[in-house]
């Protein structure tokens, strides 16, 4: 009978996952570049769940498979690349899964010590879902797979006292360009972004119009939105300068103005309704929001 049990692994070493893929041991523990065109075995024919203990850069052209974060399945075309962080586990499912593209696998212990090992955590598509891959341009890409090539003939060569700073230098310009793409990303699907906006727009004004007093939290609402919330936050940011917590908290405060200006209400039955366990903690981003307290505000109306 075939086999249908999904399988999970968790190479906890750069020489683990290069074991994993059938590949020779890496040149250097904490680092390796891979061409994907030569990797003997990618997965096998059951469904197969990688964890990633390090962190993985990837390019993709021509992805013959399906990738799967969560309980979604994604389709690939071109020119794509994906972002995975320590911890995260990813899966593909299919024995016809193949691809071109490069590799970058850094262990954190390799950035240790750099300016990149804490700054790392700021680039949020580390975070997002496999579905919210950066789709490079023609250009781009060019751009891209030739720091990519950078790093891998670096790799290659001797290790040496200088070997280290370059690699780490080389993947900060990597990082800092994805970045820039990303956001030319988030310009050129306008129109998309700005349905899913809205949709958020809704979802928050029915939430503050309905009976359930707790306040939105910036994974629901993302769940919700089916997209993951670093890519939430990043696209409103780069759409309205706001991050998803503080769309959140200005339209928590839209609300508290209009029941302020138009009933009775305590500002302690107020902060309830809202979701506050605390008032203090209402009245406190009240007034950051506002520059008033909630009973000054009130007072403008009487």
């Amino acid at each position: 009978m075939k086999k249908t049990a999904t399988t999970i692994a968790s190479p906890e070493s750069i020489s683990d996952m290069h074991r994993l893929l059938c590949l020779p041991a890496p040149l250097h523990p904490l680092v390796s570049v891979i061409n994907l065109k030569d990797v003997p075995c990618i997965m096998d024919e059951n469904l197969t769940s990688l964890q990633y203990n390090f962190y993985s850069i990837c390019t993709k052209r021509d992805f013959k498979g399906r990738m799967k974060y969560g309980q979604n399945y994604y389709d690939f075309d071109n020119g794509i690349m994906t972002f995975f962080s320590p911890g995260q586990v990813i899966s593909t499912e299919g024995s016809d899964v193949s691809v071109n593209g490069m590799w970058l696998m850094i262990h954190p212990d390799f950035l240790r010590g750099y300016a990149l090992d804490k700054t790392i955590k700021e680039y949020g598509f580390f975070s997002y879902a496999t579905h919210e891959a950066l789709h490079l341009s023609e250009a781009e890409e060019d751009m891209i797979n030739g720091i990519m090539r950078a790093i891998e003939k670096e790799y290659q060569q001797p290790i040496d006292g200088f070997s280290q700073d370059v690699m780490v230098s080389q993947t900060e310009l990597l990082l800092n360009y994805c970045n820039r793409f990303y956001n030319r990303q988030f310009i050129t699907r306008k129109q998309a972004n700005n349905d899913l906006i809205t949709k958020m727009e809704q979802v928050l004004t029915d939430h503050f119009n309905g009976t359930e007093a707790c306040l939105p939290r910036v994974k629901e609402l993302a769940d919700y939105l089916n997209v993951s919330p670093g890519y939430l936050s990043d696209m409103l940011r780069a759409h309205t300068g706001q991050n998803a917590q503080q769309h959140i908290h200005s339209k928590l405060i839209d609300k508290a103005k209009e029941i302020l200006s138009t009933t009775e209400l305590t500002v302690s039955e107020i902060a309830y309704r809202l979701g506050f366990e605390h008032p203090q903690s209402f009245s406190k981003l009240f007034k950051a929001k506002a520059n008033v307290s909630p009973l000054e505000y009130r007072r403008l109306f009487n």
